[in-house]
């Protein structure tokens, strides 16, 4: 039973009853505007019997792996139509359509550089060699024999988005280019030390065995702290897009050093210097010189509801809700702005708050039907406060590419549609 408020301004009981009465008298409104066609429509709401309780459903085993219902069939990632060519290229997670924080696996980014390989995991092996006392090489029933762990984090590319117009239009095509997983696998350090560094060992260069041979050198302390070499992902062992049967995982670092379909580690005293280290994933800065190895992934956060693509149905209560990720470590504190920017309130965090993982933040906000300006902003552990657009810009100038962490504001019509505040 429940209270609503009568013409006169007062509590009026409400009834199970009389609800649905109220329910039919309107859905028998609409039928009498609506015809035929309508009423179809309505044939499976209260207080009719659903159609899908009249007979048994589908019988246990009819799906041996599962999927998603078909009525989620538009859940799925975000690959452009636009593009010159499919082999190097990615495709974004659809985070306006996602809930907490775990990513799942059909719906992880995806980013290649070479096509995505088919390797027979008993005809794969990992070398590990250069600067150890004992070079070795892995099957995959080695690296399992390791004690195992799992956890949690997100990963991102580094070019998540650029820096220059045209801005996208929904959070996929914004900041689609992360996501987040339990990761399981084989700590690197346990691995490294099974082969015994010697004295000057300072970065290890990693391989894949794409068609690109996608190579990045790590930095030895990195590879020290919490660096894994993965084979499942979620539960379950990785996808072929993901790096199967083996991949390194870098935790806070740019994605693309998280180098997938791993084969190869060379422990060396210097950096290679890679194609993708010096060409690509470098920065000109406006006095002429390049940043280089900008390997940590700053404090970022997005409204992923209401956000481009979403429309409010009503004024009155709304949820603002988004995730937030740092590769400095937790997320300290998510700050919301409904008025453009002119005044800022915490969001409420949703447990757990895990290092260099996403963190779901949500907010309750009464609309009033006015045009509004939504935004929020992430701050780590650190201290450090995610920037704008524009402060970035200021610093490293128009000819940078990686590494925009920038608040990202959506703009909300009178009539409820959600855009892009900087397009």
């Amino acid at each position: 039973m429940s209270s609503t408020i009568d013409a006169a301004g007062k509590p009026a009981r409400t009834t199970r009853r009389r609800f649905l009465q109220g329910s039919t008298a309107a859905a028998g409104g609409a039928v009498l505007g609506a015809g035929a066609s309508a009423a179809a429509e309505t044939d499976n709401l209260p207080p009719n019997i659903p159609e899908w309780m009249k007979a048994p459903g589908e019988p246990m085993g009819a799906q041996p792996y599962g999927a998603p219902s078909p009525f989620e069939k538009g859940v799925v990632k975000n690959i452009s139509k636009t593009l010159k060519q499919y082999i190097s290229a990615s495709s974004r997670t659809p985070l306006q359509e996602l809930d907490g924080i775990i990513t799942p696996n059909g719906l992880f980014y995806e980013r290649h550089h070479g096509g995505v390989p088919t390797i027979d995991p008993a005809q794969h092996r990992l070398m590990l060699h250069g600067l150890v006392e004992r070079p070795l090489v892995f099957t995959m029933d080695d690296l399992r024999r390791f004690p195992s762990e799992s956890r949690i984090h997100f990963l991102e590319c580094s070019g998540n988005p650029g820096y220059t117009k045209p801005y996208g239009k929904t959070a996929s095509d914004l900041v689609g280019l992360v996501s987040c997983a339990e990761w399981t696998g084989v700590s690197l350090k346990l691995v490294l030390q099974e082969a015994g560094l010697k004295p000057d060992a300072r970065w290890v260069v990693a391989e894949g065995a794409d068609a690109a041979a996608l190579t990045r050198s790590i930095p030895i302390e990195k590879c020290l702290e919490d660096a894994l070499l993965v084979y499942s992902q979620n539960g379950e062992r990785l996808r072929p897009q993901q790096g199967y049967p083996l991949r390194l995982f870098l935790p806070g670092f740019e994605g693309n050093m998280s180098v997938k379909w791993l084969r190869r580690l060379h422990v060396t005293a210097e950096p290679t210097y890679s194609r993708e280290e010096t060409s690509k994933y470098t920065d000109l800065l406006p006095d002429g010189t390049a940043r280089e190895f900008s390997f940590y992934m700053e404090a970022k956060s997005i409204i992923t509801r209401p956000s481009g693509g979403h429309r409010l149905s009503a004024p009155g209560f709304h949820e603002i809700t988004g995730i937030a990720w740092s590769g400095h470590g937790k997320i300290k504190r998510v700050e919301v702005s409904v008025d453009d920017g002119k005044s800022w309130q915490d969001a409420r965090l949703q447990e757990p708050v895990l290092t260099r993982a996403l963190t779901r933040f949500r907010l309750p906000w009464q609309w009033d039907g006015k045009p509004a300006v939504i935004q929020s902003r992430a701050v780590d552990e650190t201290g450090y406060v995610q920037p704008t657009l524009a402060e970035l810009l200021a610093v490293r100038g128009e000819n940078y590419f990686y590494h925009n962490n920038a608040i990202w504001p959506w703009r909300i019509a009178a009539d409820g549609e959600v855009t892009n505040a900087l397009a």
